[in-house]
């Protein structure tokens, strides 16, 4: 039997919308699921997104939000799972419809549940995370669509961001030349250290998609988590039968394009979930990410680890787009 216990709880009532650290009961946690002690949480953009009155993300309250978790698990039911197992969970409900990972402790359905893999600790899945998970399926669809290092150049969106610094790191390791395409030409050297051969600016990849419906043919396959209007101009320079791997929209929800890319250079545009990933996959992904996808660059090189005390703060660094690499909150102060 677990205590009162530390938790970021979102409340929307007839006193309005709050989002504050505070004490709560294990009464909070639903019941039926994998018990578990929370060690680390990533902060990610839909958790930015949750802790907002219009974020769109949460719809019941009060909440606890946080989309990752790793921990080790305090109590089961679930024969699948043991006291003492090390754990991770990304995607599915976790931080939108069902508790989430900011807080010490979390109660999960076994279903969701993956087991640490030899080759990782706690830590290192948390700074991978949700944001290294989408990466790693990015890089995953790009591989499956024909993409290889011969094929030429590799374009990583946002890459100073948590999946962009992620994909830059992960691509470089399988040998691939990759351009890091970034807003922040104040981190060139931080993204060269996680192995981006080139540096184009946000400016510089307007310019070269140009205003008719196609550009050069620059990109063999491009990773992008930035979405909106900045897609449509990056379509207009992948190469013949090259792709591209769309995940996220911080650049905006909607995507106007011409149907010239995809008919007159047969370009493949991918979409990725990481939410409803199916289960073998997610796992072989998981083993590549503690194994040859591990991107060793980005986790000596691009993490911060906050306390809980600190969240609000890095939810606020997230939504502003002025994080680099990936920040993680730190649950179990007593955690090594």
């Amino acid at each position: 039997m677990i205590s009162d216990f530390q938790a970021f709880r979102l409340h929307q009532d007839e006193q309005g919308f709050r989002a504050n650290v505070e004490t709560v009961s294990p009464d909070v946690l639903p019941a039926g699921g994998v018990l578990l002690r929370v060690l680390y949480s990533g902060v990610n953009y839909k958790d930015g997104l949750a802790s907002l009155p219009d974020g769109k993300i949460v719809n019941q309250y009060p909440f606890t939000p946080g989309i990752d978790l790793a921990g080790i698990v305090a109590e089961s039911a679930d024969e699948r799972f043991k006291p003492g197992d090390r754990v991770l969970c990304t995607g599915y409900g976790l931080g939108v419809s069902h508790p989430g990972g900011y807080a010490e402790y979390a109660s999960v359905p076994g279903d969701w549940l993956v087991p640490l893999p030899a080759g990782l600790t706690p830590l290192e899945a948390m700074a991978i995370g949700t944001a290294g998970f989408t990466a790693a399926l990015s890089v995953e669809r790009l591989l499956a669509g024909g993409l290889t290092p011969e094929s030429g150049p590799v374009l990583v969106a946002g890459a100073t961001g948590g999946v962009g610094s992620m994909a830059v790191a992960i691509l470089a390791r399988l040998g691939f030349k990759v351009t890091a395409g970034t807003g922040k030409p104040g981190e060139a050297e931080l993204l060269r250290r996680l192995g981006a051969a080139e540096i184009a600016s946000r400016e510089e990849l307007a310019a070269g998609a140009g205003k008719g419906a196609l550009g050069q043919q620059l990109w063999a396959g491009v990773v992008d988590p930035v979405g909106g209007s900045f897609t449509a101009g990056l379509l207009k320079n992948v190469k013949y039968g090259g792709s591209a791997a769309l995940s996220g929209m911080t650049g905006g929800g909607k995507l106007e394009t011409s149907v010239f890319p995809f008919i007159l250079r047969g370009v493949n545009l991918f979409g990725i979930d990481s939410v409803y990933c199916p289960m073998p996959l997610r796992r072989q992904l998981w083993e590549k990410l503690a194994g040859a996808w591990k991107p060793e660059a980005a986790l000596s090189e691009a993490i911060t680890i906050h306390p809980l005390a600190e969240l609000p703060e890095a939810l606020k660094i997230v939504l502003a787009g002025k994080a680099v690499g990936r920040q993680v909150i730190k649950l179990a102060q007593d955690f090594e």
